[in-house]
């Protein structure tokens, strides 16, 4: 069995479709896998939230929450505006647990960024703290990320937490120069590597062309065949995942890329 947990560097950058992209990759390869939201917030209690959406594109997948709160807030403040219980690190930890019993492969996905607090104890940096499972970085393709990936990483590494790499969480159809040049900086500005970028609007798609798109945008250490090299073509001109002139075969995916984590 193996866990892994799936943070962001901020609020909606693709978290989600990048959990379910590891899972369809797991599952379509014949293992069990379940994937835990640490804590759903801004959701009603009868309207789909994020587990519902990797069911959708992942398939048989099992899923599960730890808590649920309807105001699109940080699960601690969520939770204390509602008056409601709220979840603590521990508890996910222990329901990560529980389901790596009967699984090969448990995903546990944060709320929001690394340091979001579930509760009072802190928040998903403790879950992964309490499972001692290595932590995946999901970031944006534009401006910017490479600071927040930077902190993110540099929090994790203050914590003793290993970092498995990066992802962009939605590759645009037509990068602009900050997006292509993200791509060759990340790595070396964090200090991991870069397991895939997913194309923008991949979740639209079916879950055949989904499972496509994951295998195509992921690594060969979450299941799938990306290359940095491919993503940005031969001449350094941004494409979306699939559409790239080289295939994997065509170019050498760094080391650190194809080392399993899953």
């Amino acid at each position: 069995m193996r866990l892994l947990v799936i943070t962001g560097t901020d609020t909606g950058v693709g978290k989600t479709v990048v959990t379910a992209g590891v899972a369809a990759l797991a599952a379509a390869s014949g293992r069990r896998v379940a994937v835990l939201k640490a804590a759903q917030t801004g959701v009603a209690e009868d309207e789909p939230g994020d587990v519902d959406e990797v069911v959708r594109l992942a398939g048989a997948v099992t899923c599960r929450e730890t808590a649920r709160y309807p105001d699109p807030l940080a699960p601690a403040t969520a939770a204390r505006r509602r008056g409601l219980a709220p979840v603590s690190p521990s508890d996910v930890a222990d329901l990560a647990r529980s389901l790596s019993a009967d699984h090969d492969l448990v995903l546990v996905e944060g709320a929001g960024g690394l340091l979001v607090r579930f509760d009072e104890s802190g928040g998903l940096a403790e879950t992964a703290a309490e499972l001692a499972a290595p932590v995946l970085v999901v970031t944006r393709a534009g401006l910017g990320t490479l600071n927040h990936a930077a902190l993110t990483v540099e929090a994790l590494r203050g914590r003793g937490l290993p970092c498995a790499g990066l992802v962009v969480g939605e590759w645009p159809a037509h990068p602009d120069l900050a997006c292509r040049e993200n791509l060759r900086d990340l790595p070396l500005v964090t200090g991991v590597p870069l397991l895939g970028v997913l194309p923008t609007g991949c979740a639209g798609r079916s879950p055949a062309d989904f499972l496509l798109a994951a295998r195509d945008g992921l690594a060969g250490a979450l299941g799938g065949r990306f290359t940095p090299k491919g993503i940005t073509g031969p001449a350094g001109v941004g494409v979306a995942p699939g559409t790239a002139p080289t295939t994997p075969s065509e170019v050498e995916e760094p080391a650190q890329t194809r080392r399993p984590i899953l």
